[in-house]
């Protein structure tokens, strides 16, 4: 997105202001999307998300003007992150507490399968028209909420005449644990926010092509797809606060050493670096949320964590350009503090997730099996 605004003449800075507001709109999904996951059901929420993300990044694709690029970009972070607290509160539903790490690593296996090869191609679309990067976005949404449709289970689903007083939002907004897990999240995601504004900035001032920057993404989603069900494994028989805290540290620490990296092989390396954190800290976190959640609220749950996502999506690009354009070694440096705060963080996190309740919602929906 940063290069298709940097392509249509906008500065750093405006493209920053710009794609911010995806920030905000995921921000927005991670709410609605968690309420919805609980209310409406995690597959027609998956399914809701996918169609009308498709339709956004058509619109997008034809937009020239800054108020039109501002709004859509907004629109496409309201609807293409809608899905992500239903997915991940599905995946909860499913799979049983002590298998929940894998579960999630294969998830993002699942997903970084697509993404290993996704940069490269856009990036190699890009090089010819922005167009068809946002056309096989479209297309490839339209399949995932297709398949979502007539294939998915719809997990558990809470009806509100179902759920106890006072077990909304606002338990979802007292639980400690939640609340510094997502603080730090805020800090890790930031960090690793960087890979849509200051690495594509770094790789072009580098002299690399769209097409290098691509690859090095590919590499990212590749190694996940490779490495990360092992290390998986590994991290589930540990601890949950010492995981996570290694993984934010090595996610800092990789995008710190952008500072001093100026060609292809050694910009690969700082990949591999932050990819190990990624992959050593997102199953492990995504696992613990699903721990500590209510049956009746891990979409609430999920969407309290994602959100995170979304405030660190929405300051880092405006952040992030302007301490870029200010003096790049700044960021990366940025990166490094920001990673040992977040370390630091999770290690204040209770080491257990807290038993969930007795209370039983709506049985799982799973076609092929009785109810």
């Amino acid at each position: 997105m940063l290069l298709f605004l940097r392509d249509l003449g906008y500065s750093i800075t405006t493209a920053g202001l710009v794609i911010a507001g995806y920030g905000f709109g995921s921000l927005i999904a991670s709410a609605l999307g968690g309420f919805l996951a609980d209310r409406l059901g995690r597959k027609n929420t998956i399914t809701l998300s996918m169609f009308a993300s498709g339709a956004t990044m058509i619109m997008l694709s034809q937009a020239r003007s800054l108020p039109a690029l501002a709004a859509l970009t907004f629109l496409a972070g309201a609807t293409t992150e809608l899905y992500r607290p239903a997915s991940s509160a599905l995946l909860a539903d499913l799979v049983p507490a002590e298998h929940r790490v894998t579960g999630f690593a294969i998830y993002r296996l699942a997903i970084n399968a697509g993404f290993a090869i996704g940069p490269a191609a856009a990036g190699f679309l890009a090089d010819r028209s922005f167009f068809y990067v946002f056309l096989g976005d479209a297309i490839t949404s339209v399949l995932f909420g297709i398949i979502a449709f007539f294939r998915l289970p719809e997990g558990v689903r809470t009806r509100k005449s179902e759920e106890p007083p006072g077990e909304g939002w606002a338990r979802v907004l007292k639980d400690r644990n939640l609340l510094l897990l997502c603080l730090s999240s805020v800090l890790a995601t930031f960090v690793y926010g960087q890979v849509e504004t200051g690495l594509p900035l770094h790789v072009k001032d580098a002299g690399l092509s769209n097409s290098d920057f691509g690859l090095l993404v590919s590499l990212n989603g590749l190694l996940i797809v490779l490495v990360e069900l092992p290390v998986s494994a590994w991290t589930q028989r540990r601890g949950a606060r010492p995981m996570m805290a290694l993984g934010i540290m090595l996610t800092g620490v990789g995008f710190a050493l952008t500072a001093v990296a100026h060609d292809a092989p050694l910009l690969a390396l700082t990949v591999v670096v932050w990819t190990f954190g990624e992959m050593i800290h997102a199953p492990v976190s995504q696992a613990y949320v699903a721990g500590i959640a209510p049956r009746h609220l891990r979409g609430r749950y999920q969407g309290a964590y994602s959100s995170s996502f979304g405030i660190a999506f929405t300051v880092a690009p405006i952040v992030g350009t302007r301490l870029y354009a200010w003096r790049p070694n700044a960021l990366w440096v940025a990166c490094l503090v920001l990673g040992a705060i977040g370390a630091a963080l999770v290690l204040r996190l209770t080491e257990k997730p807290v038993a969930e309740g007795p209370f039983e919602p709506t049985g799982l929906d799973i076609p092929g099996t009785p109810s």
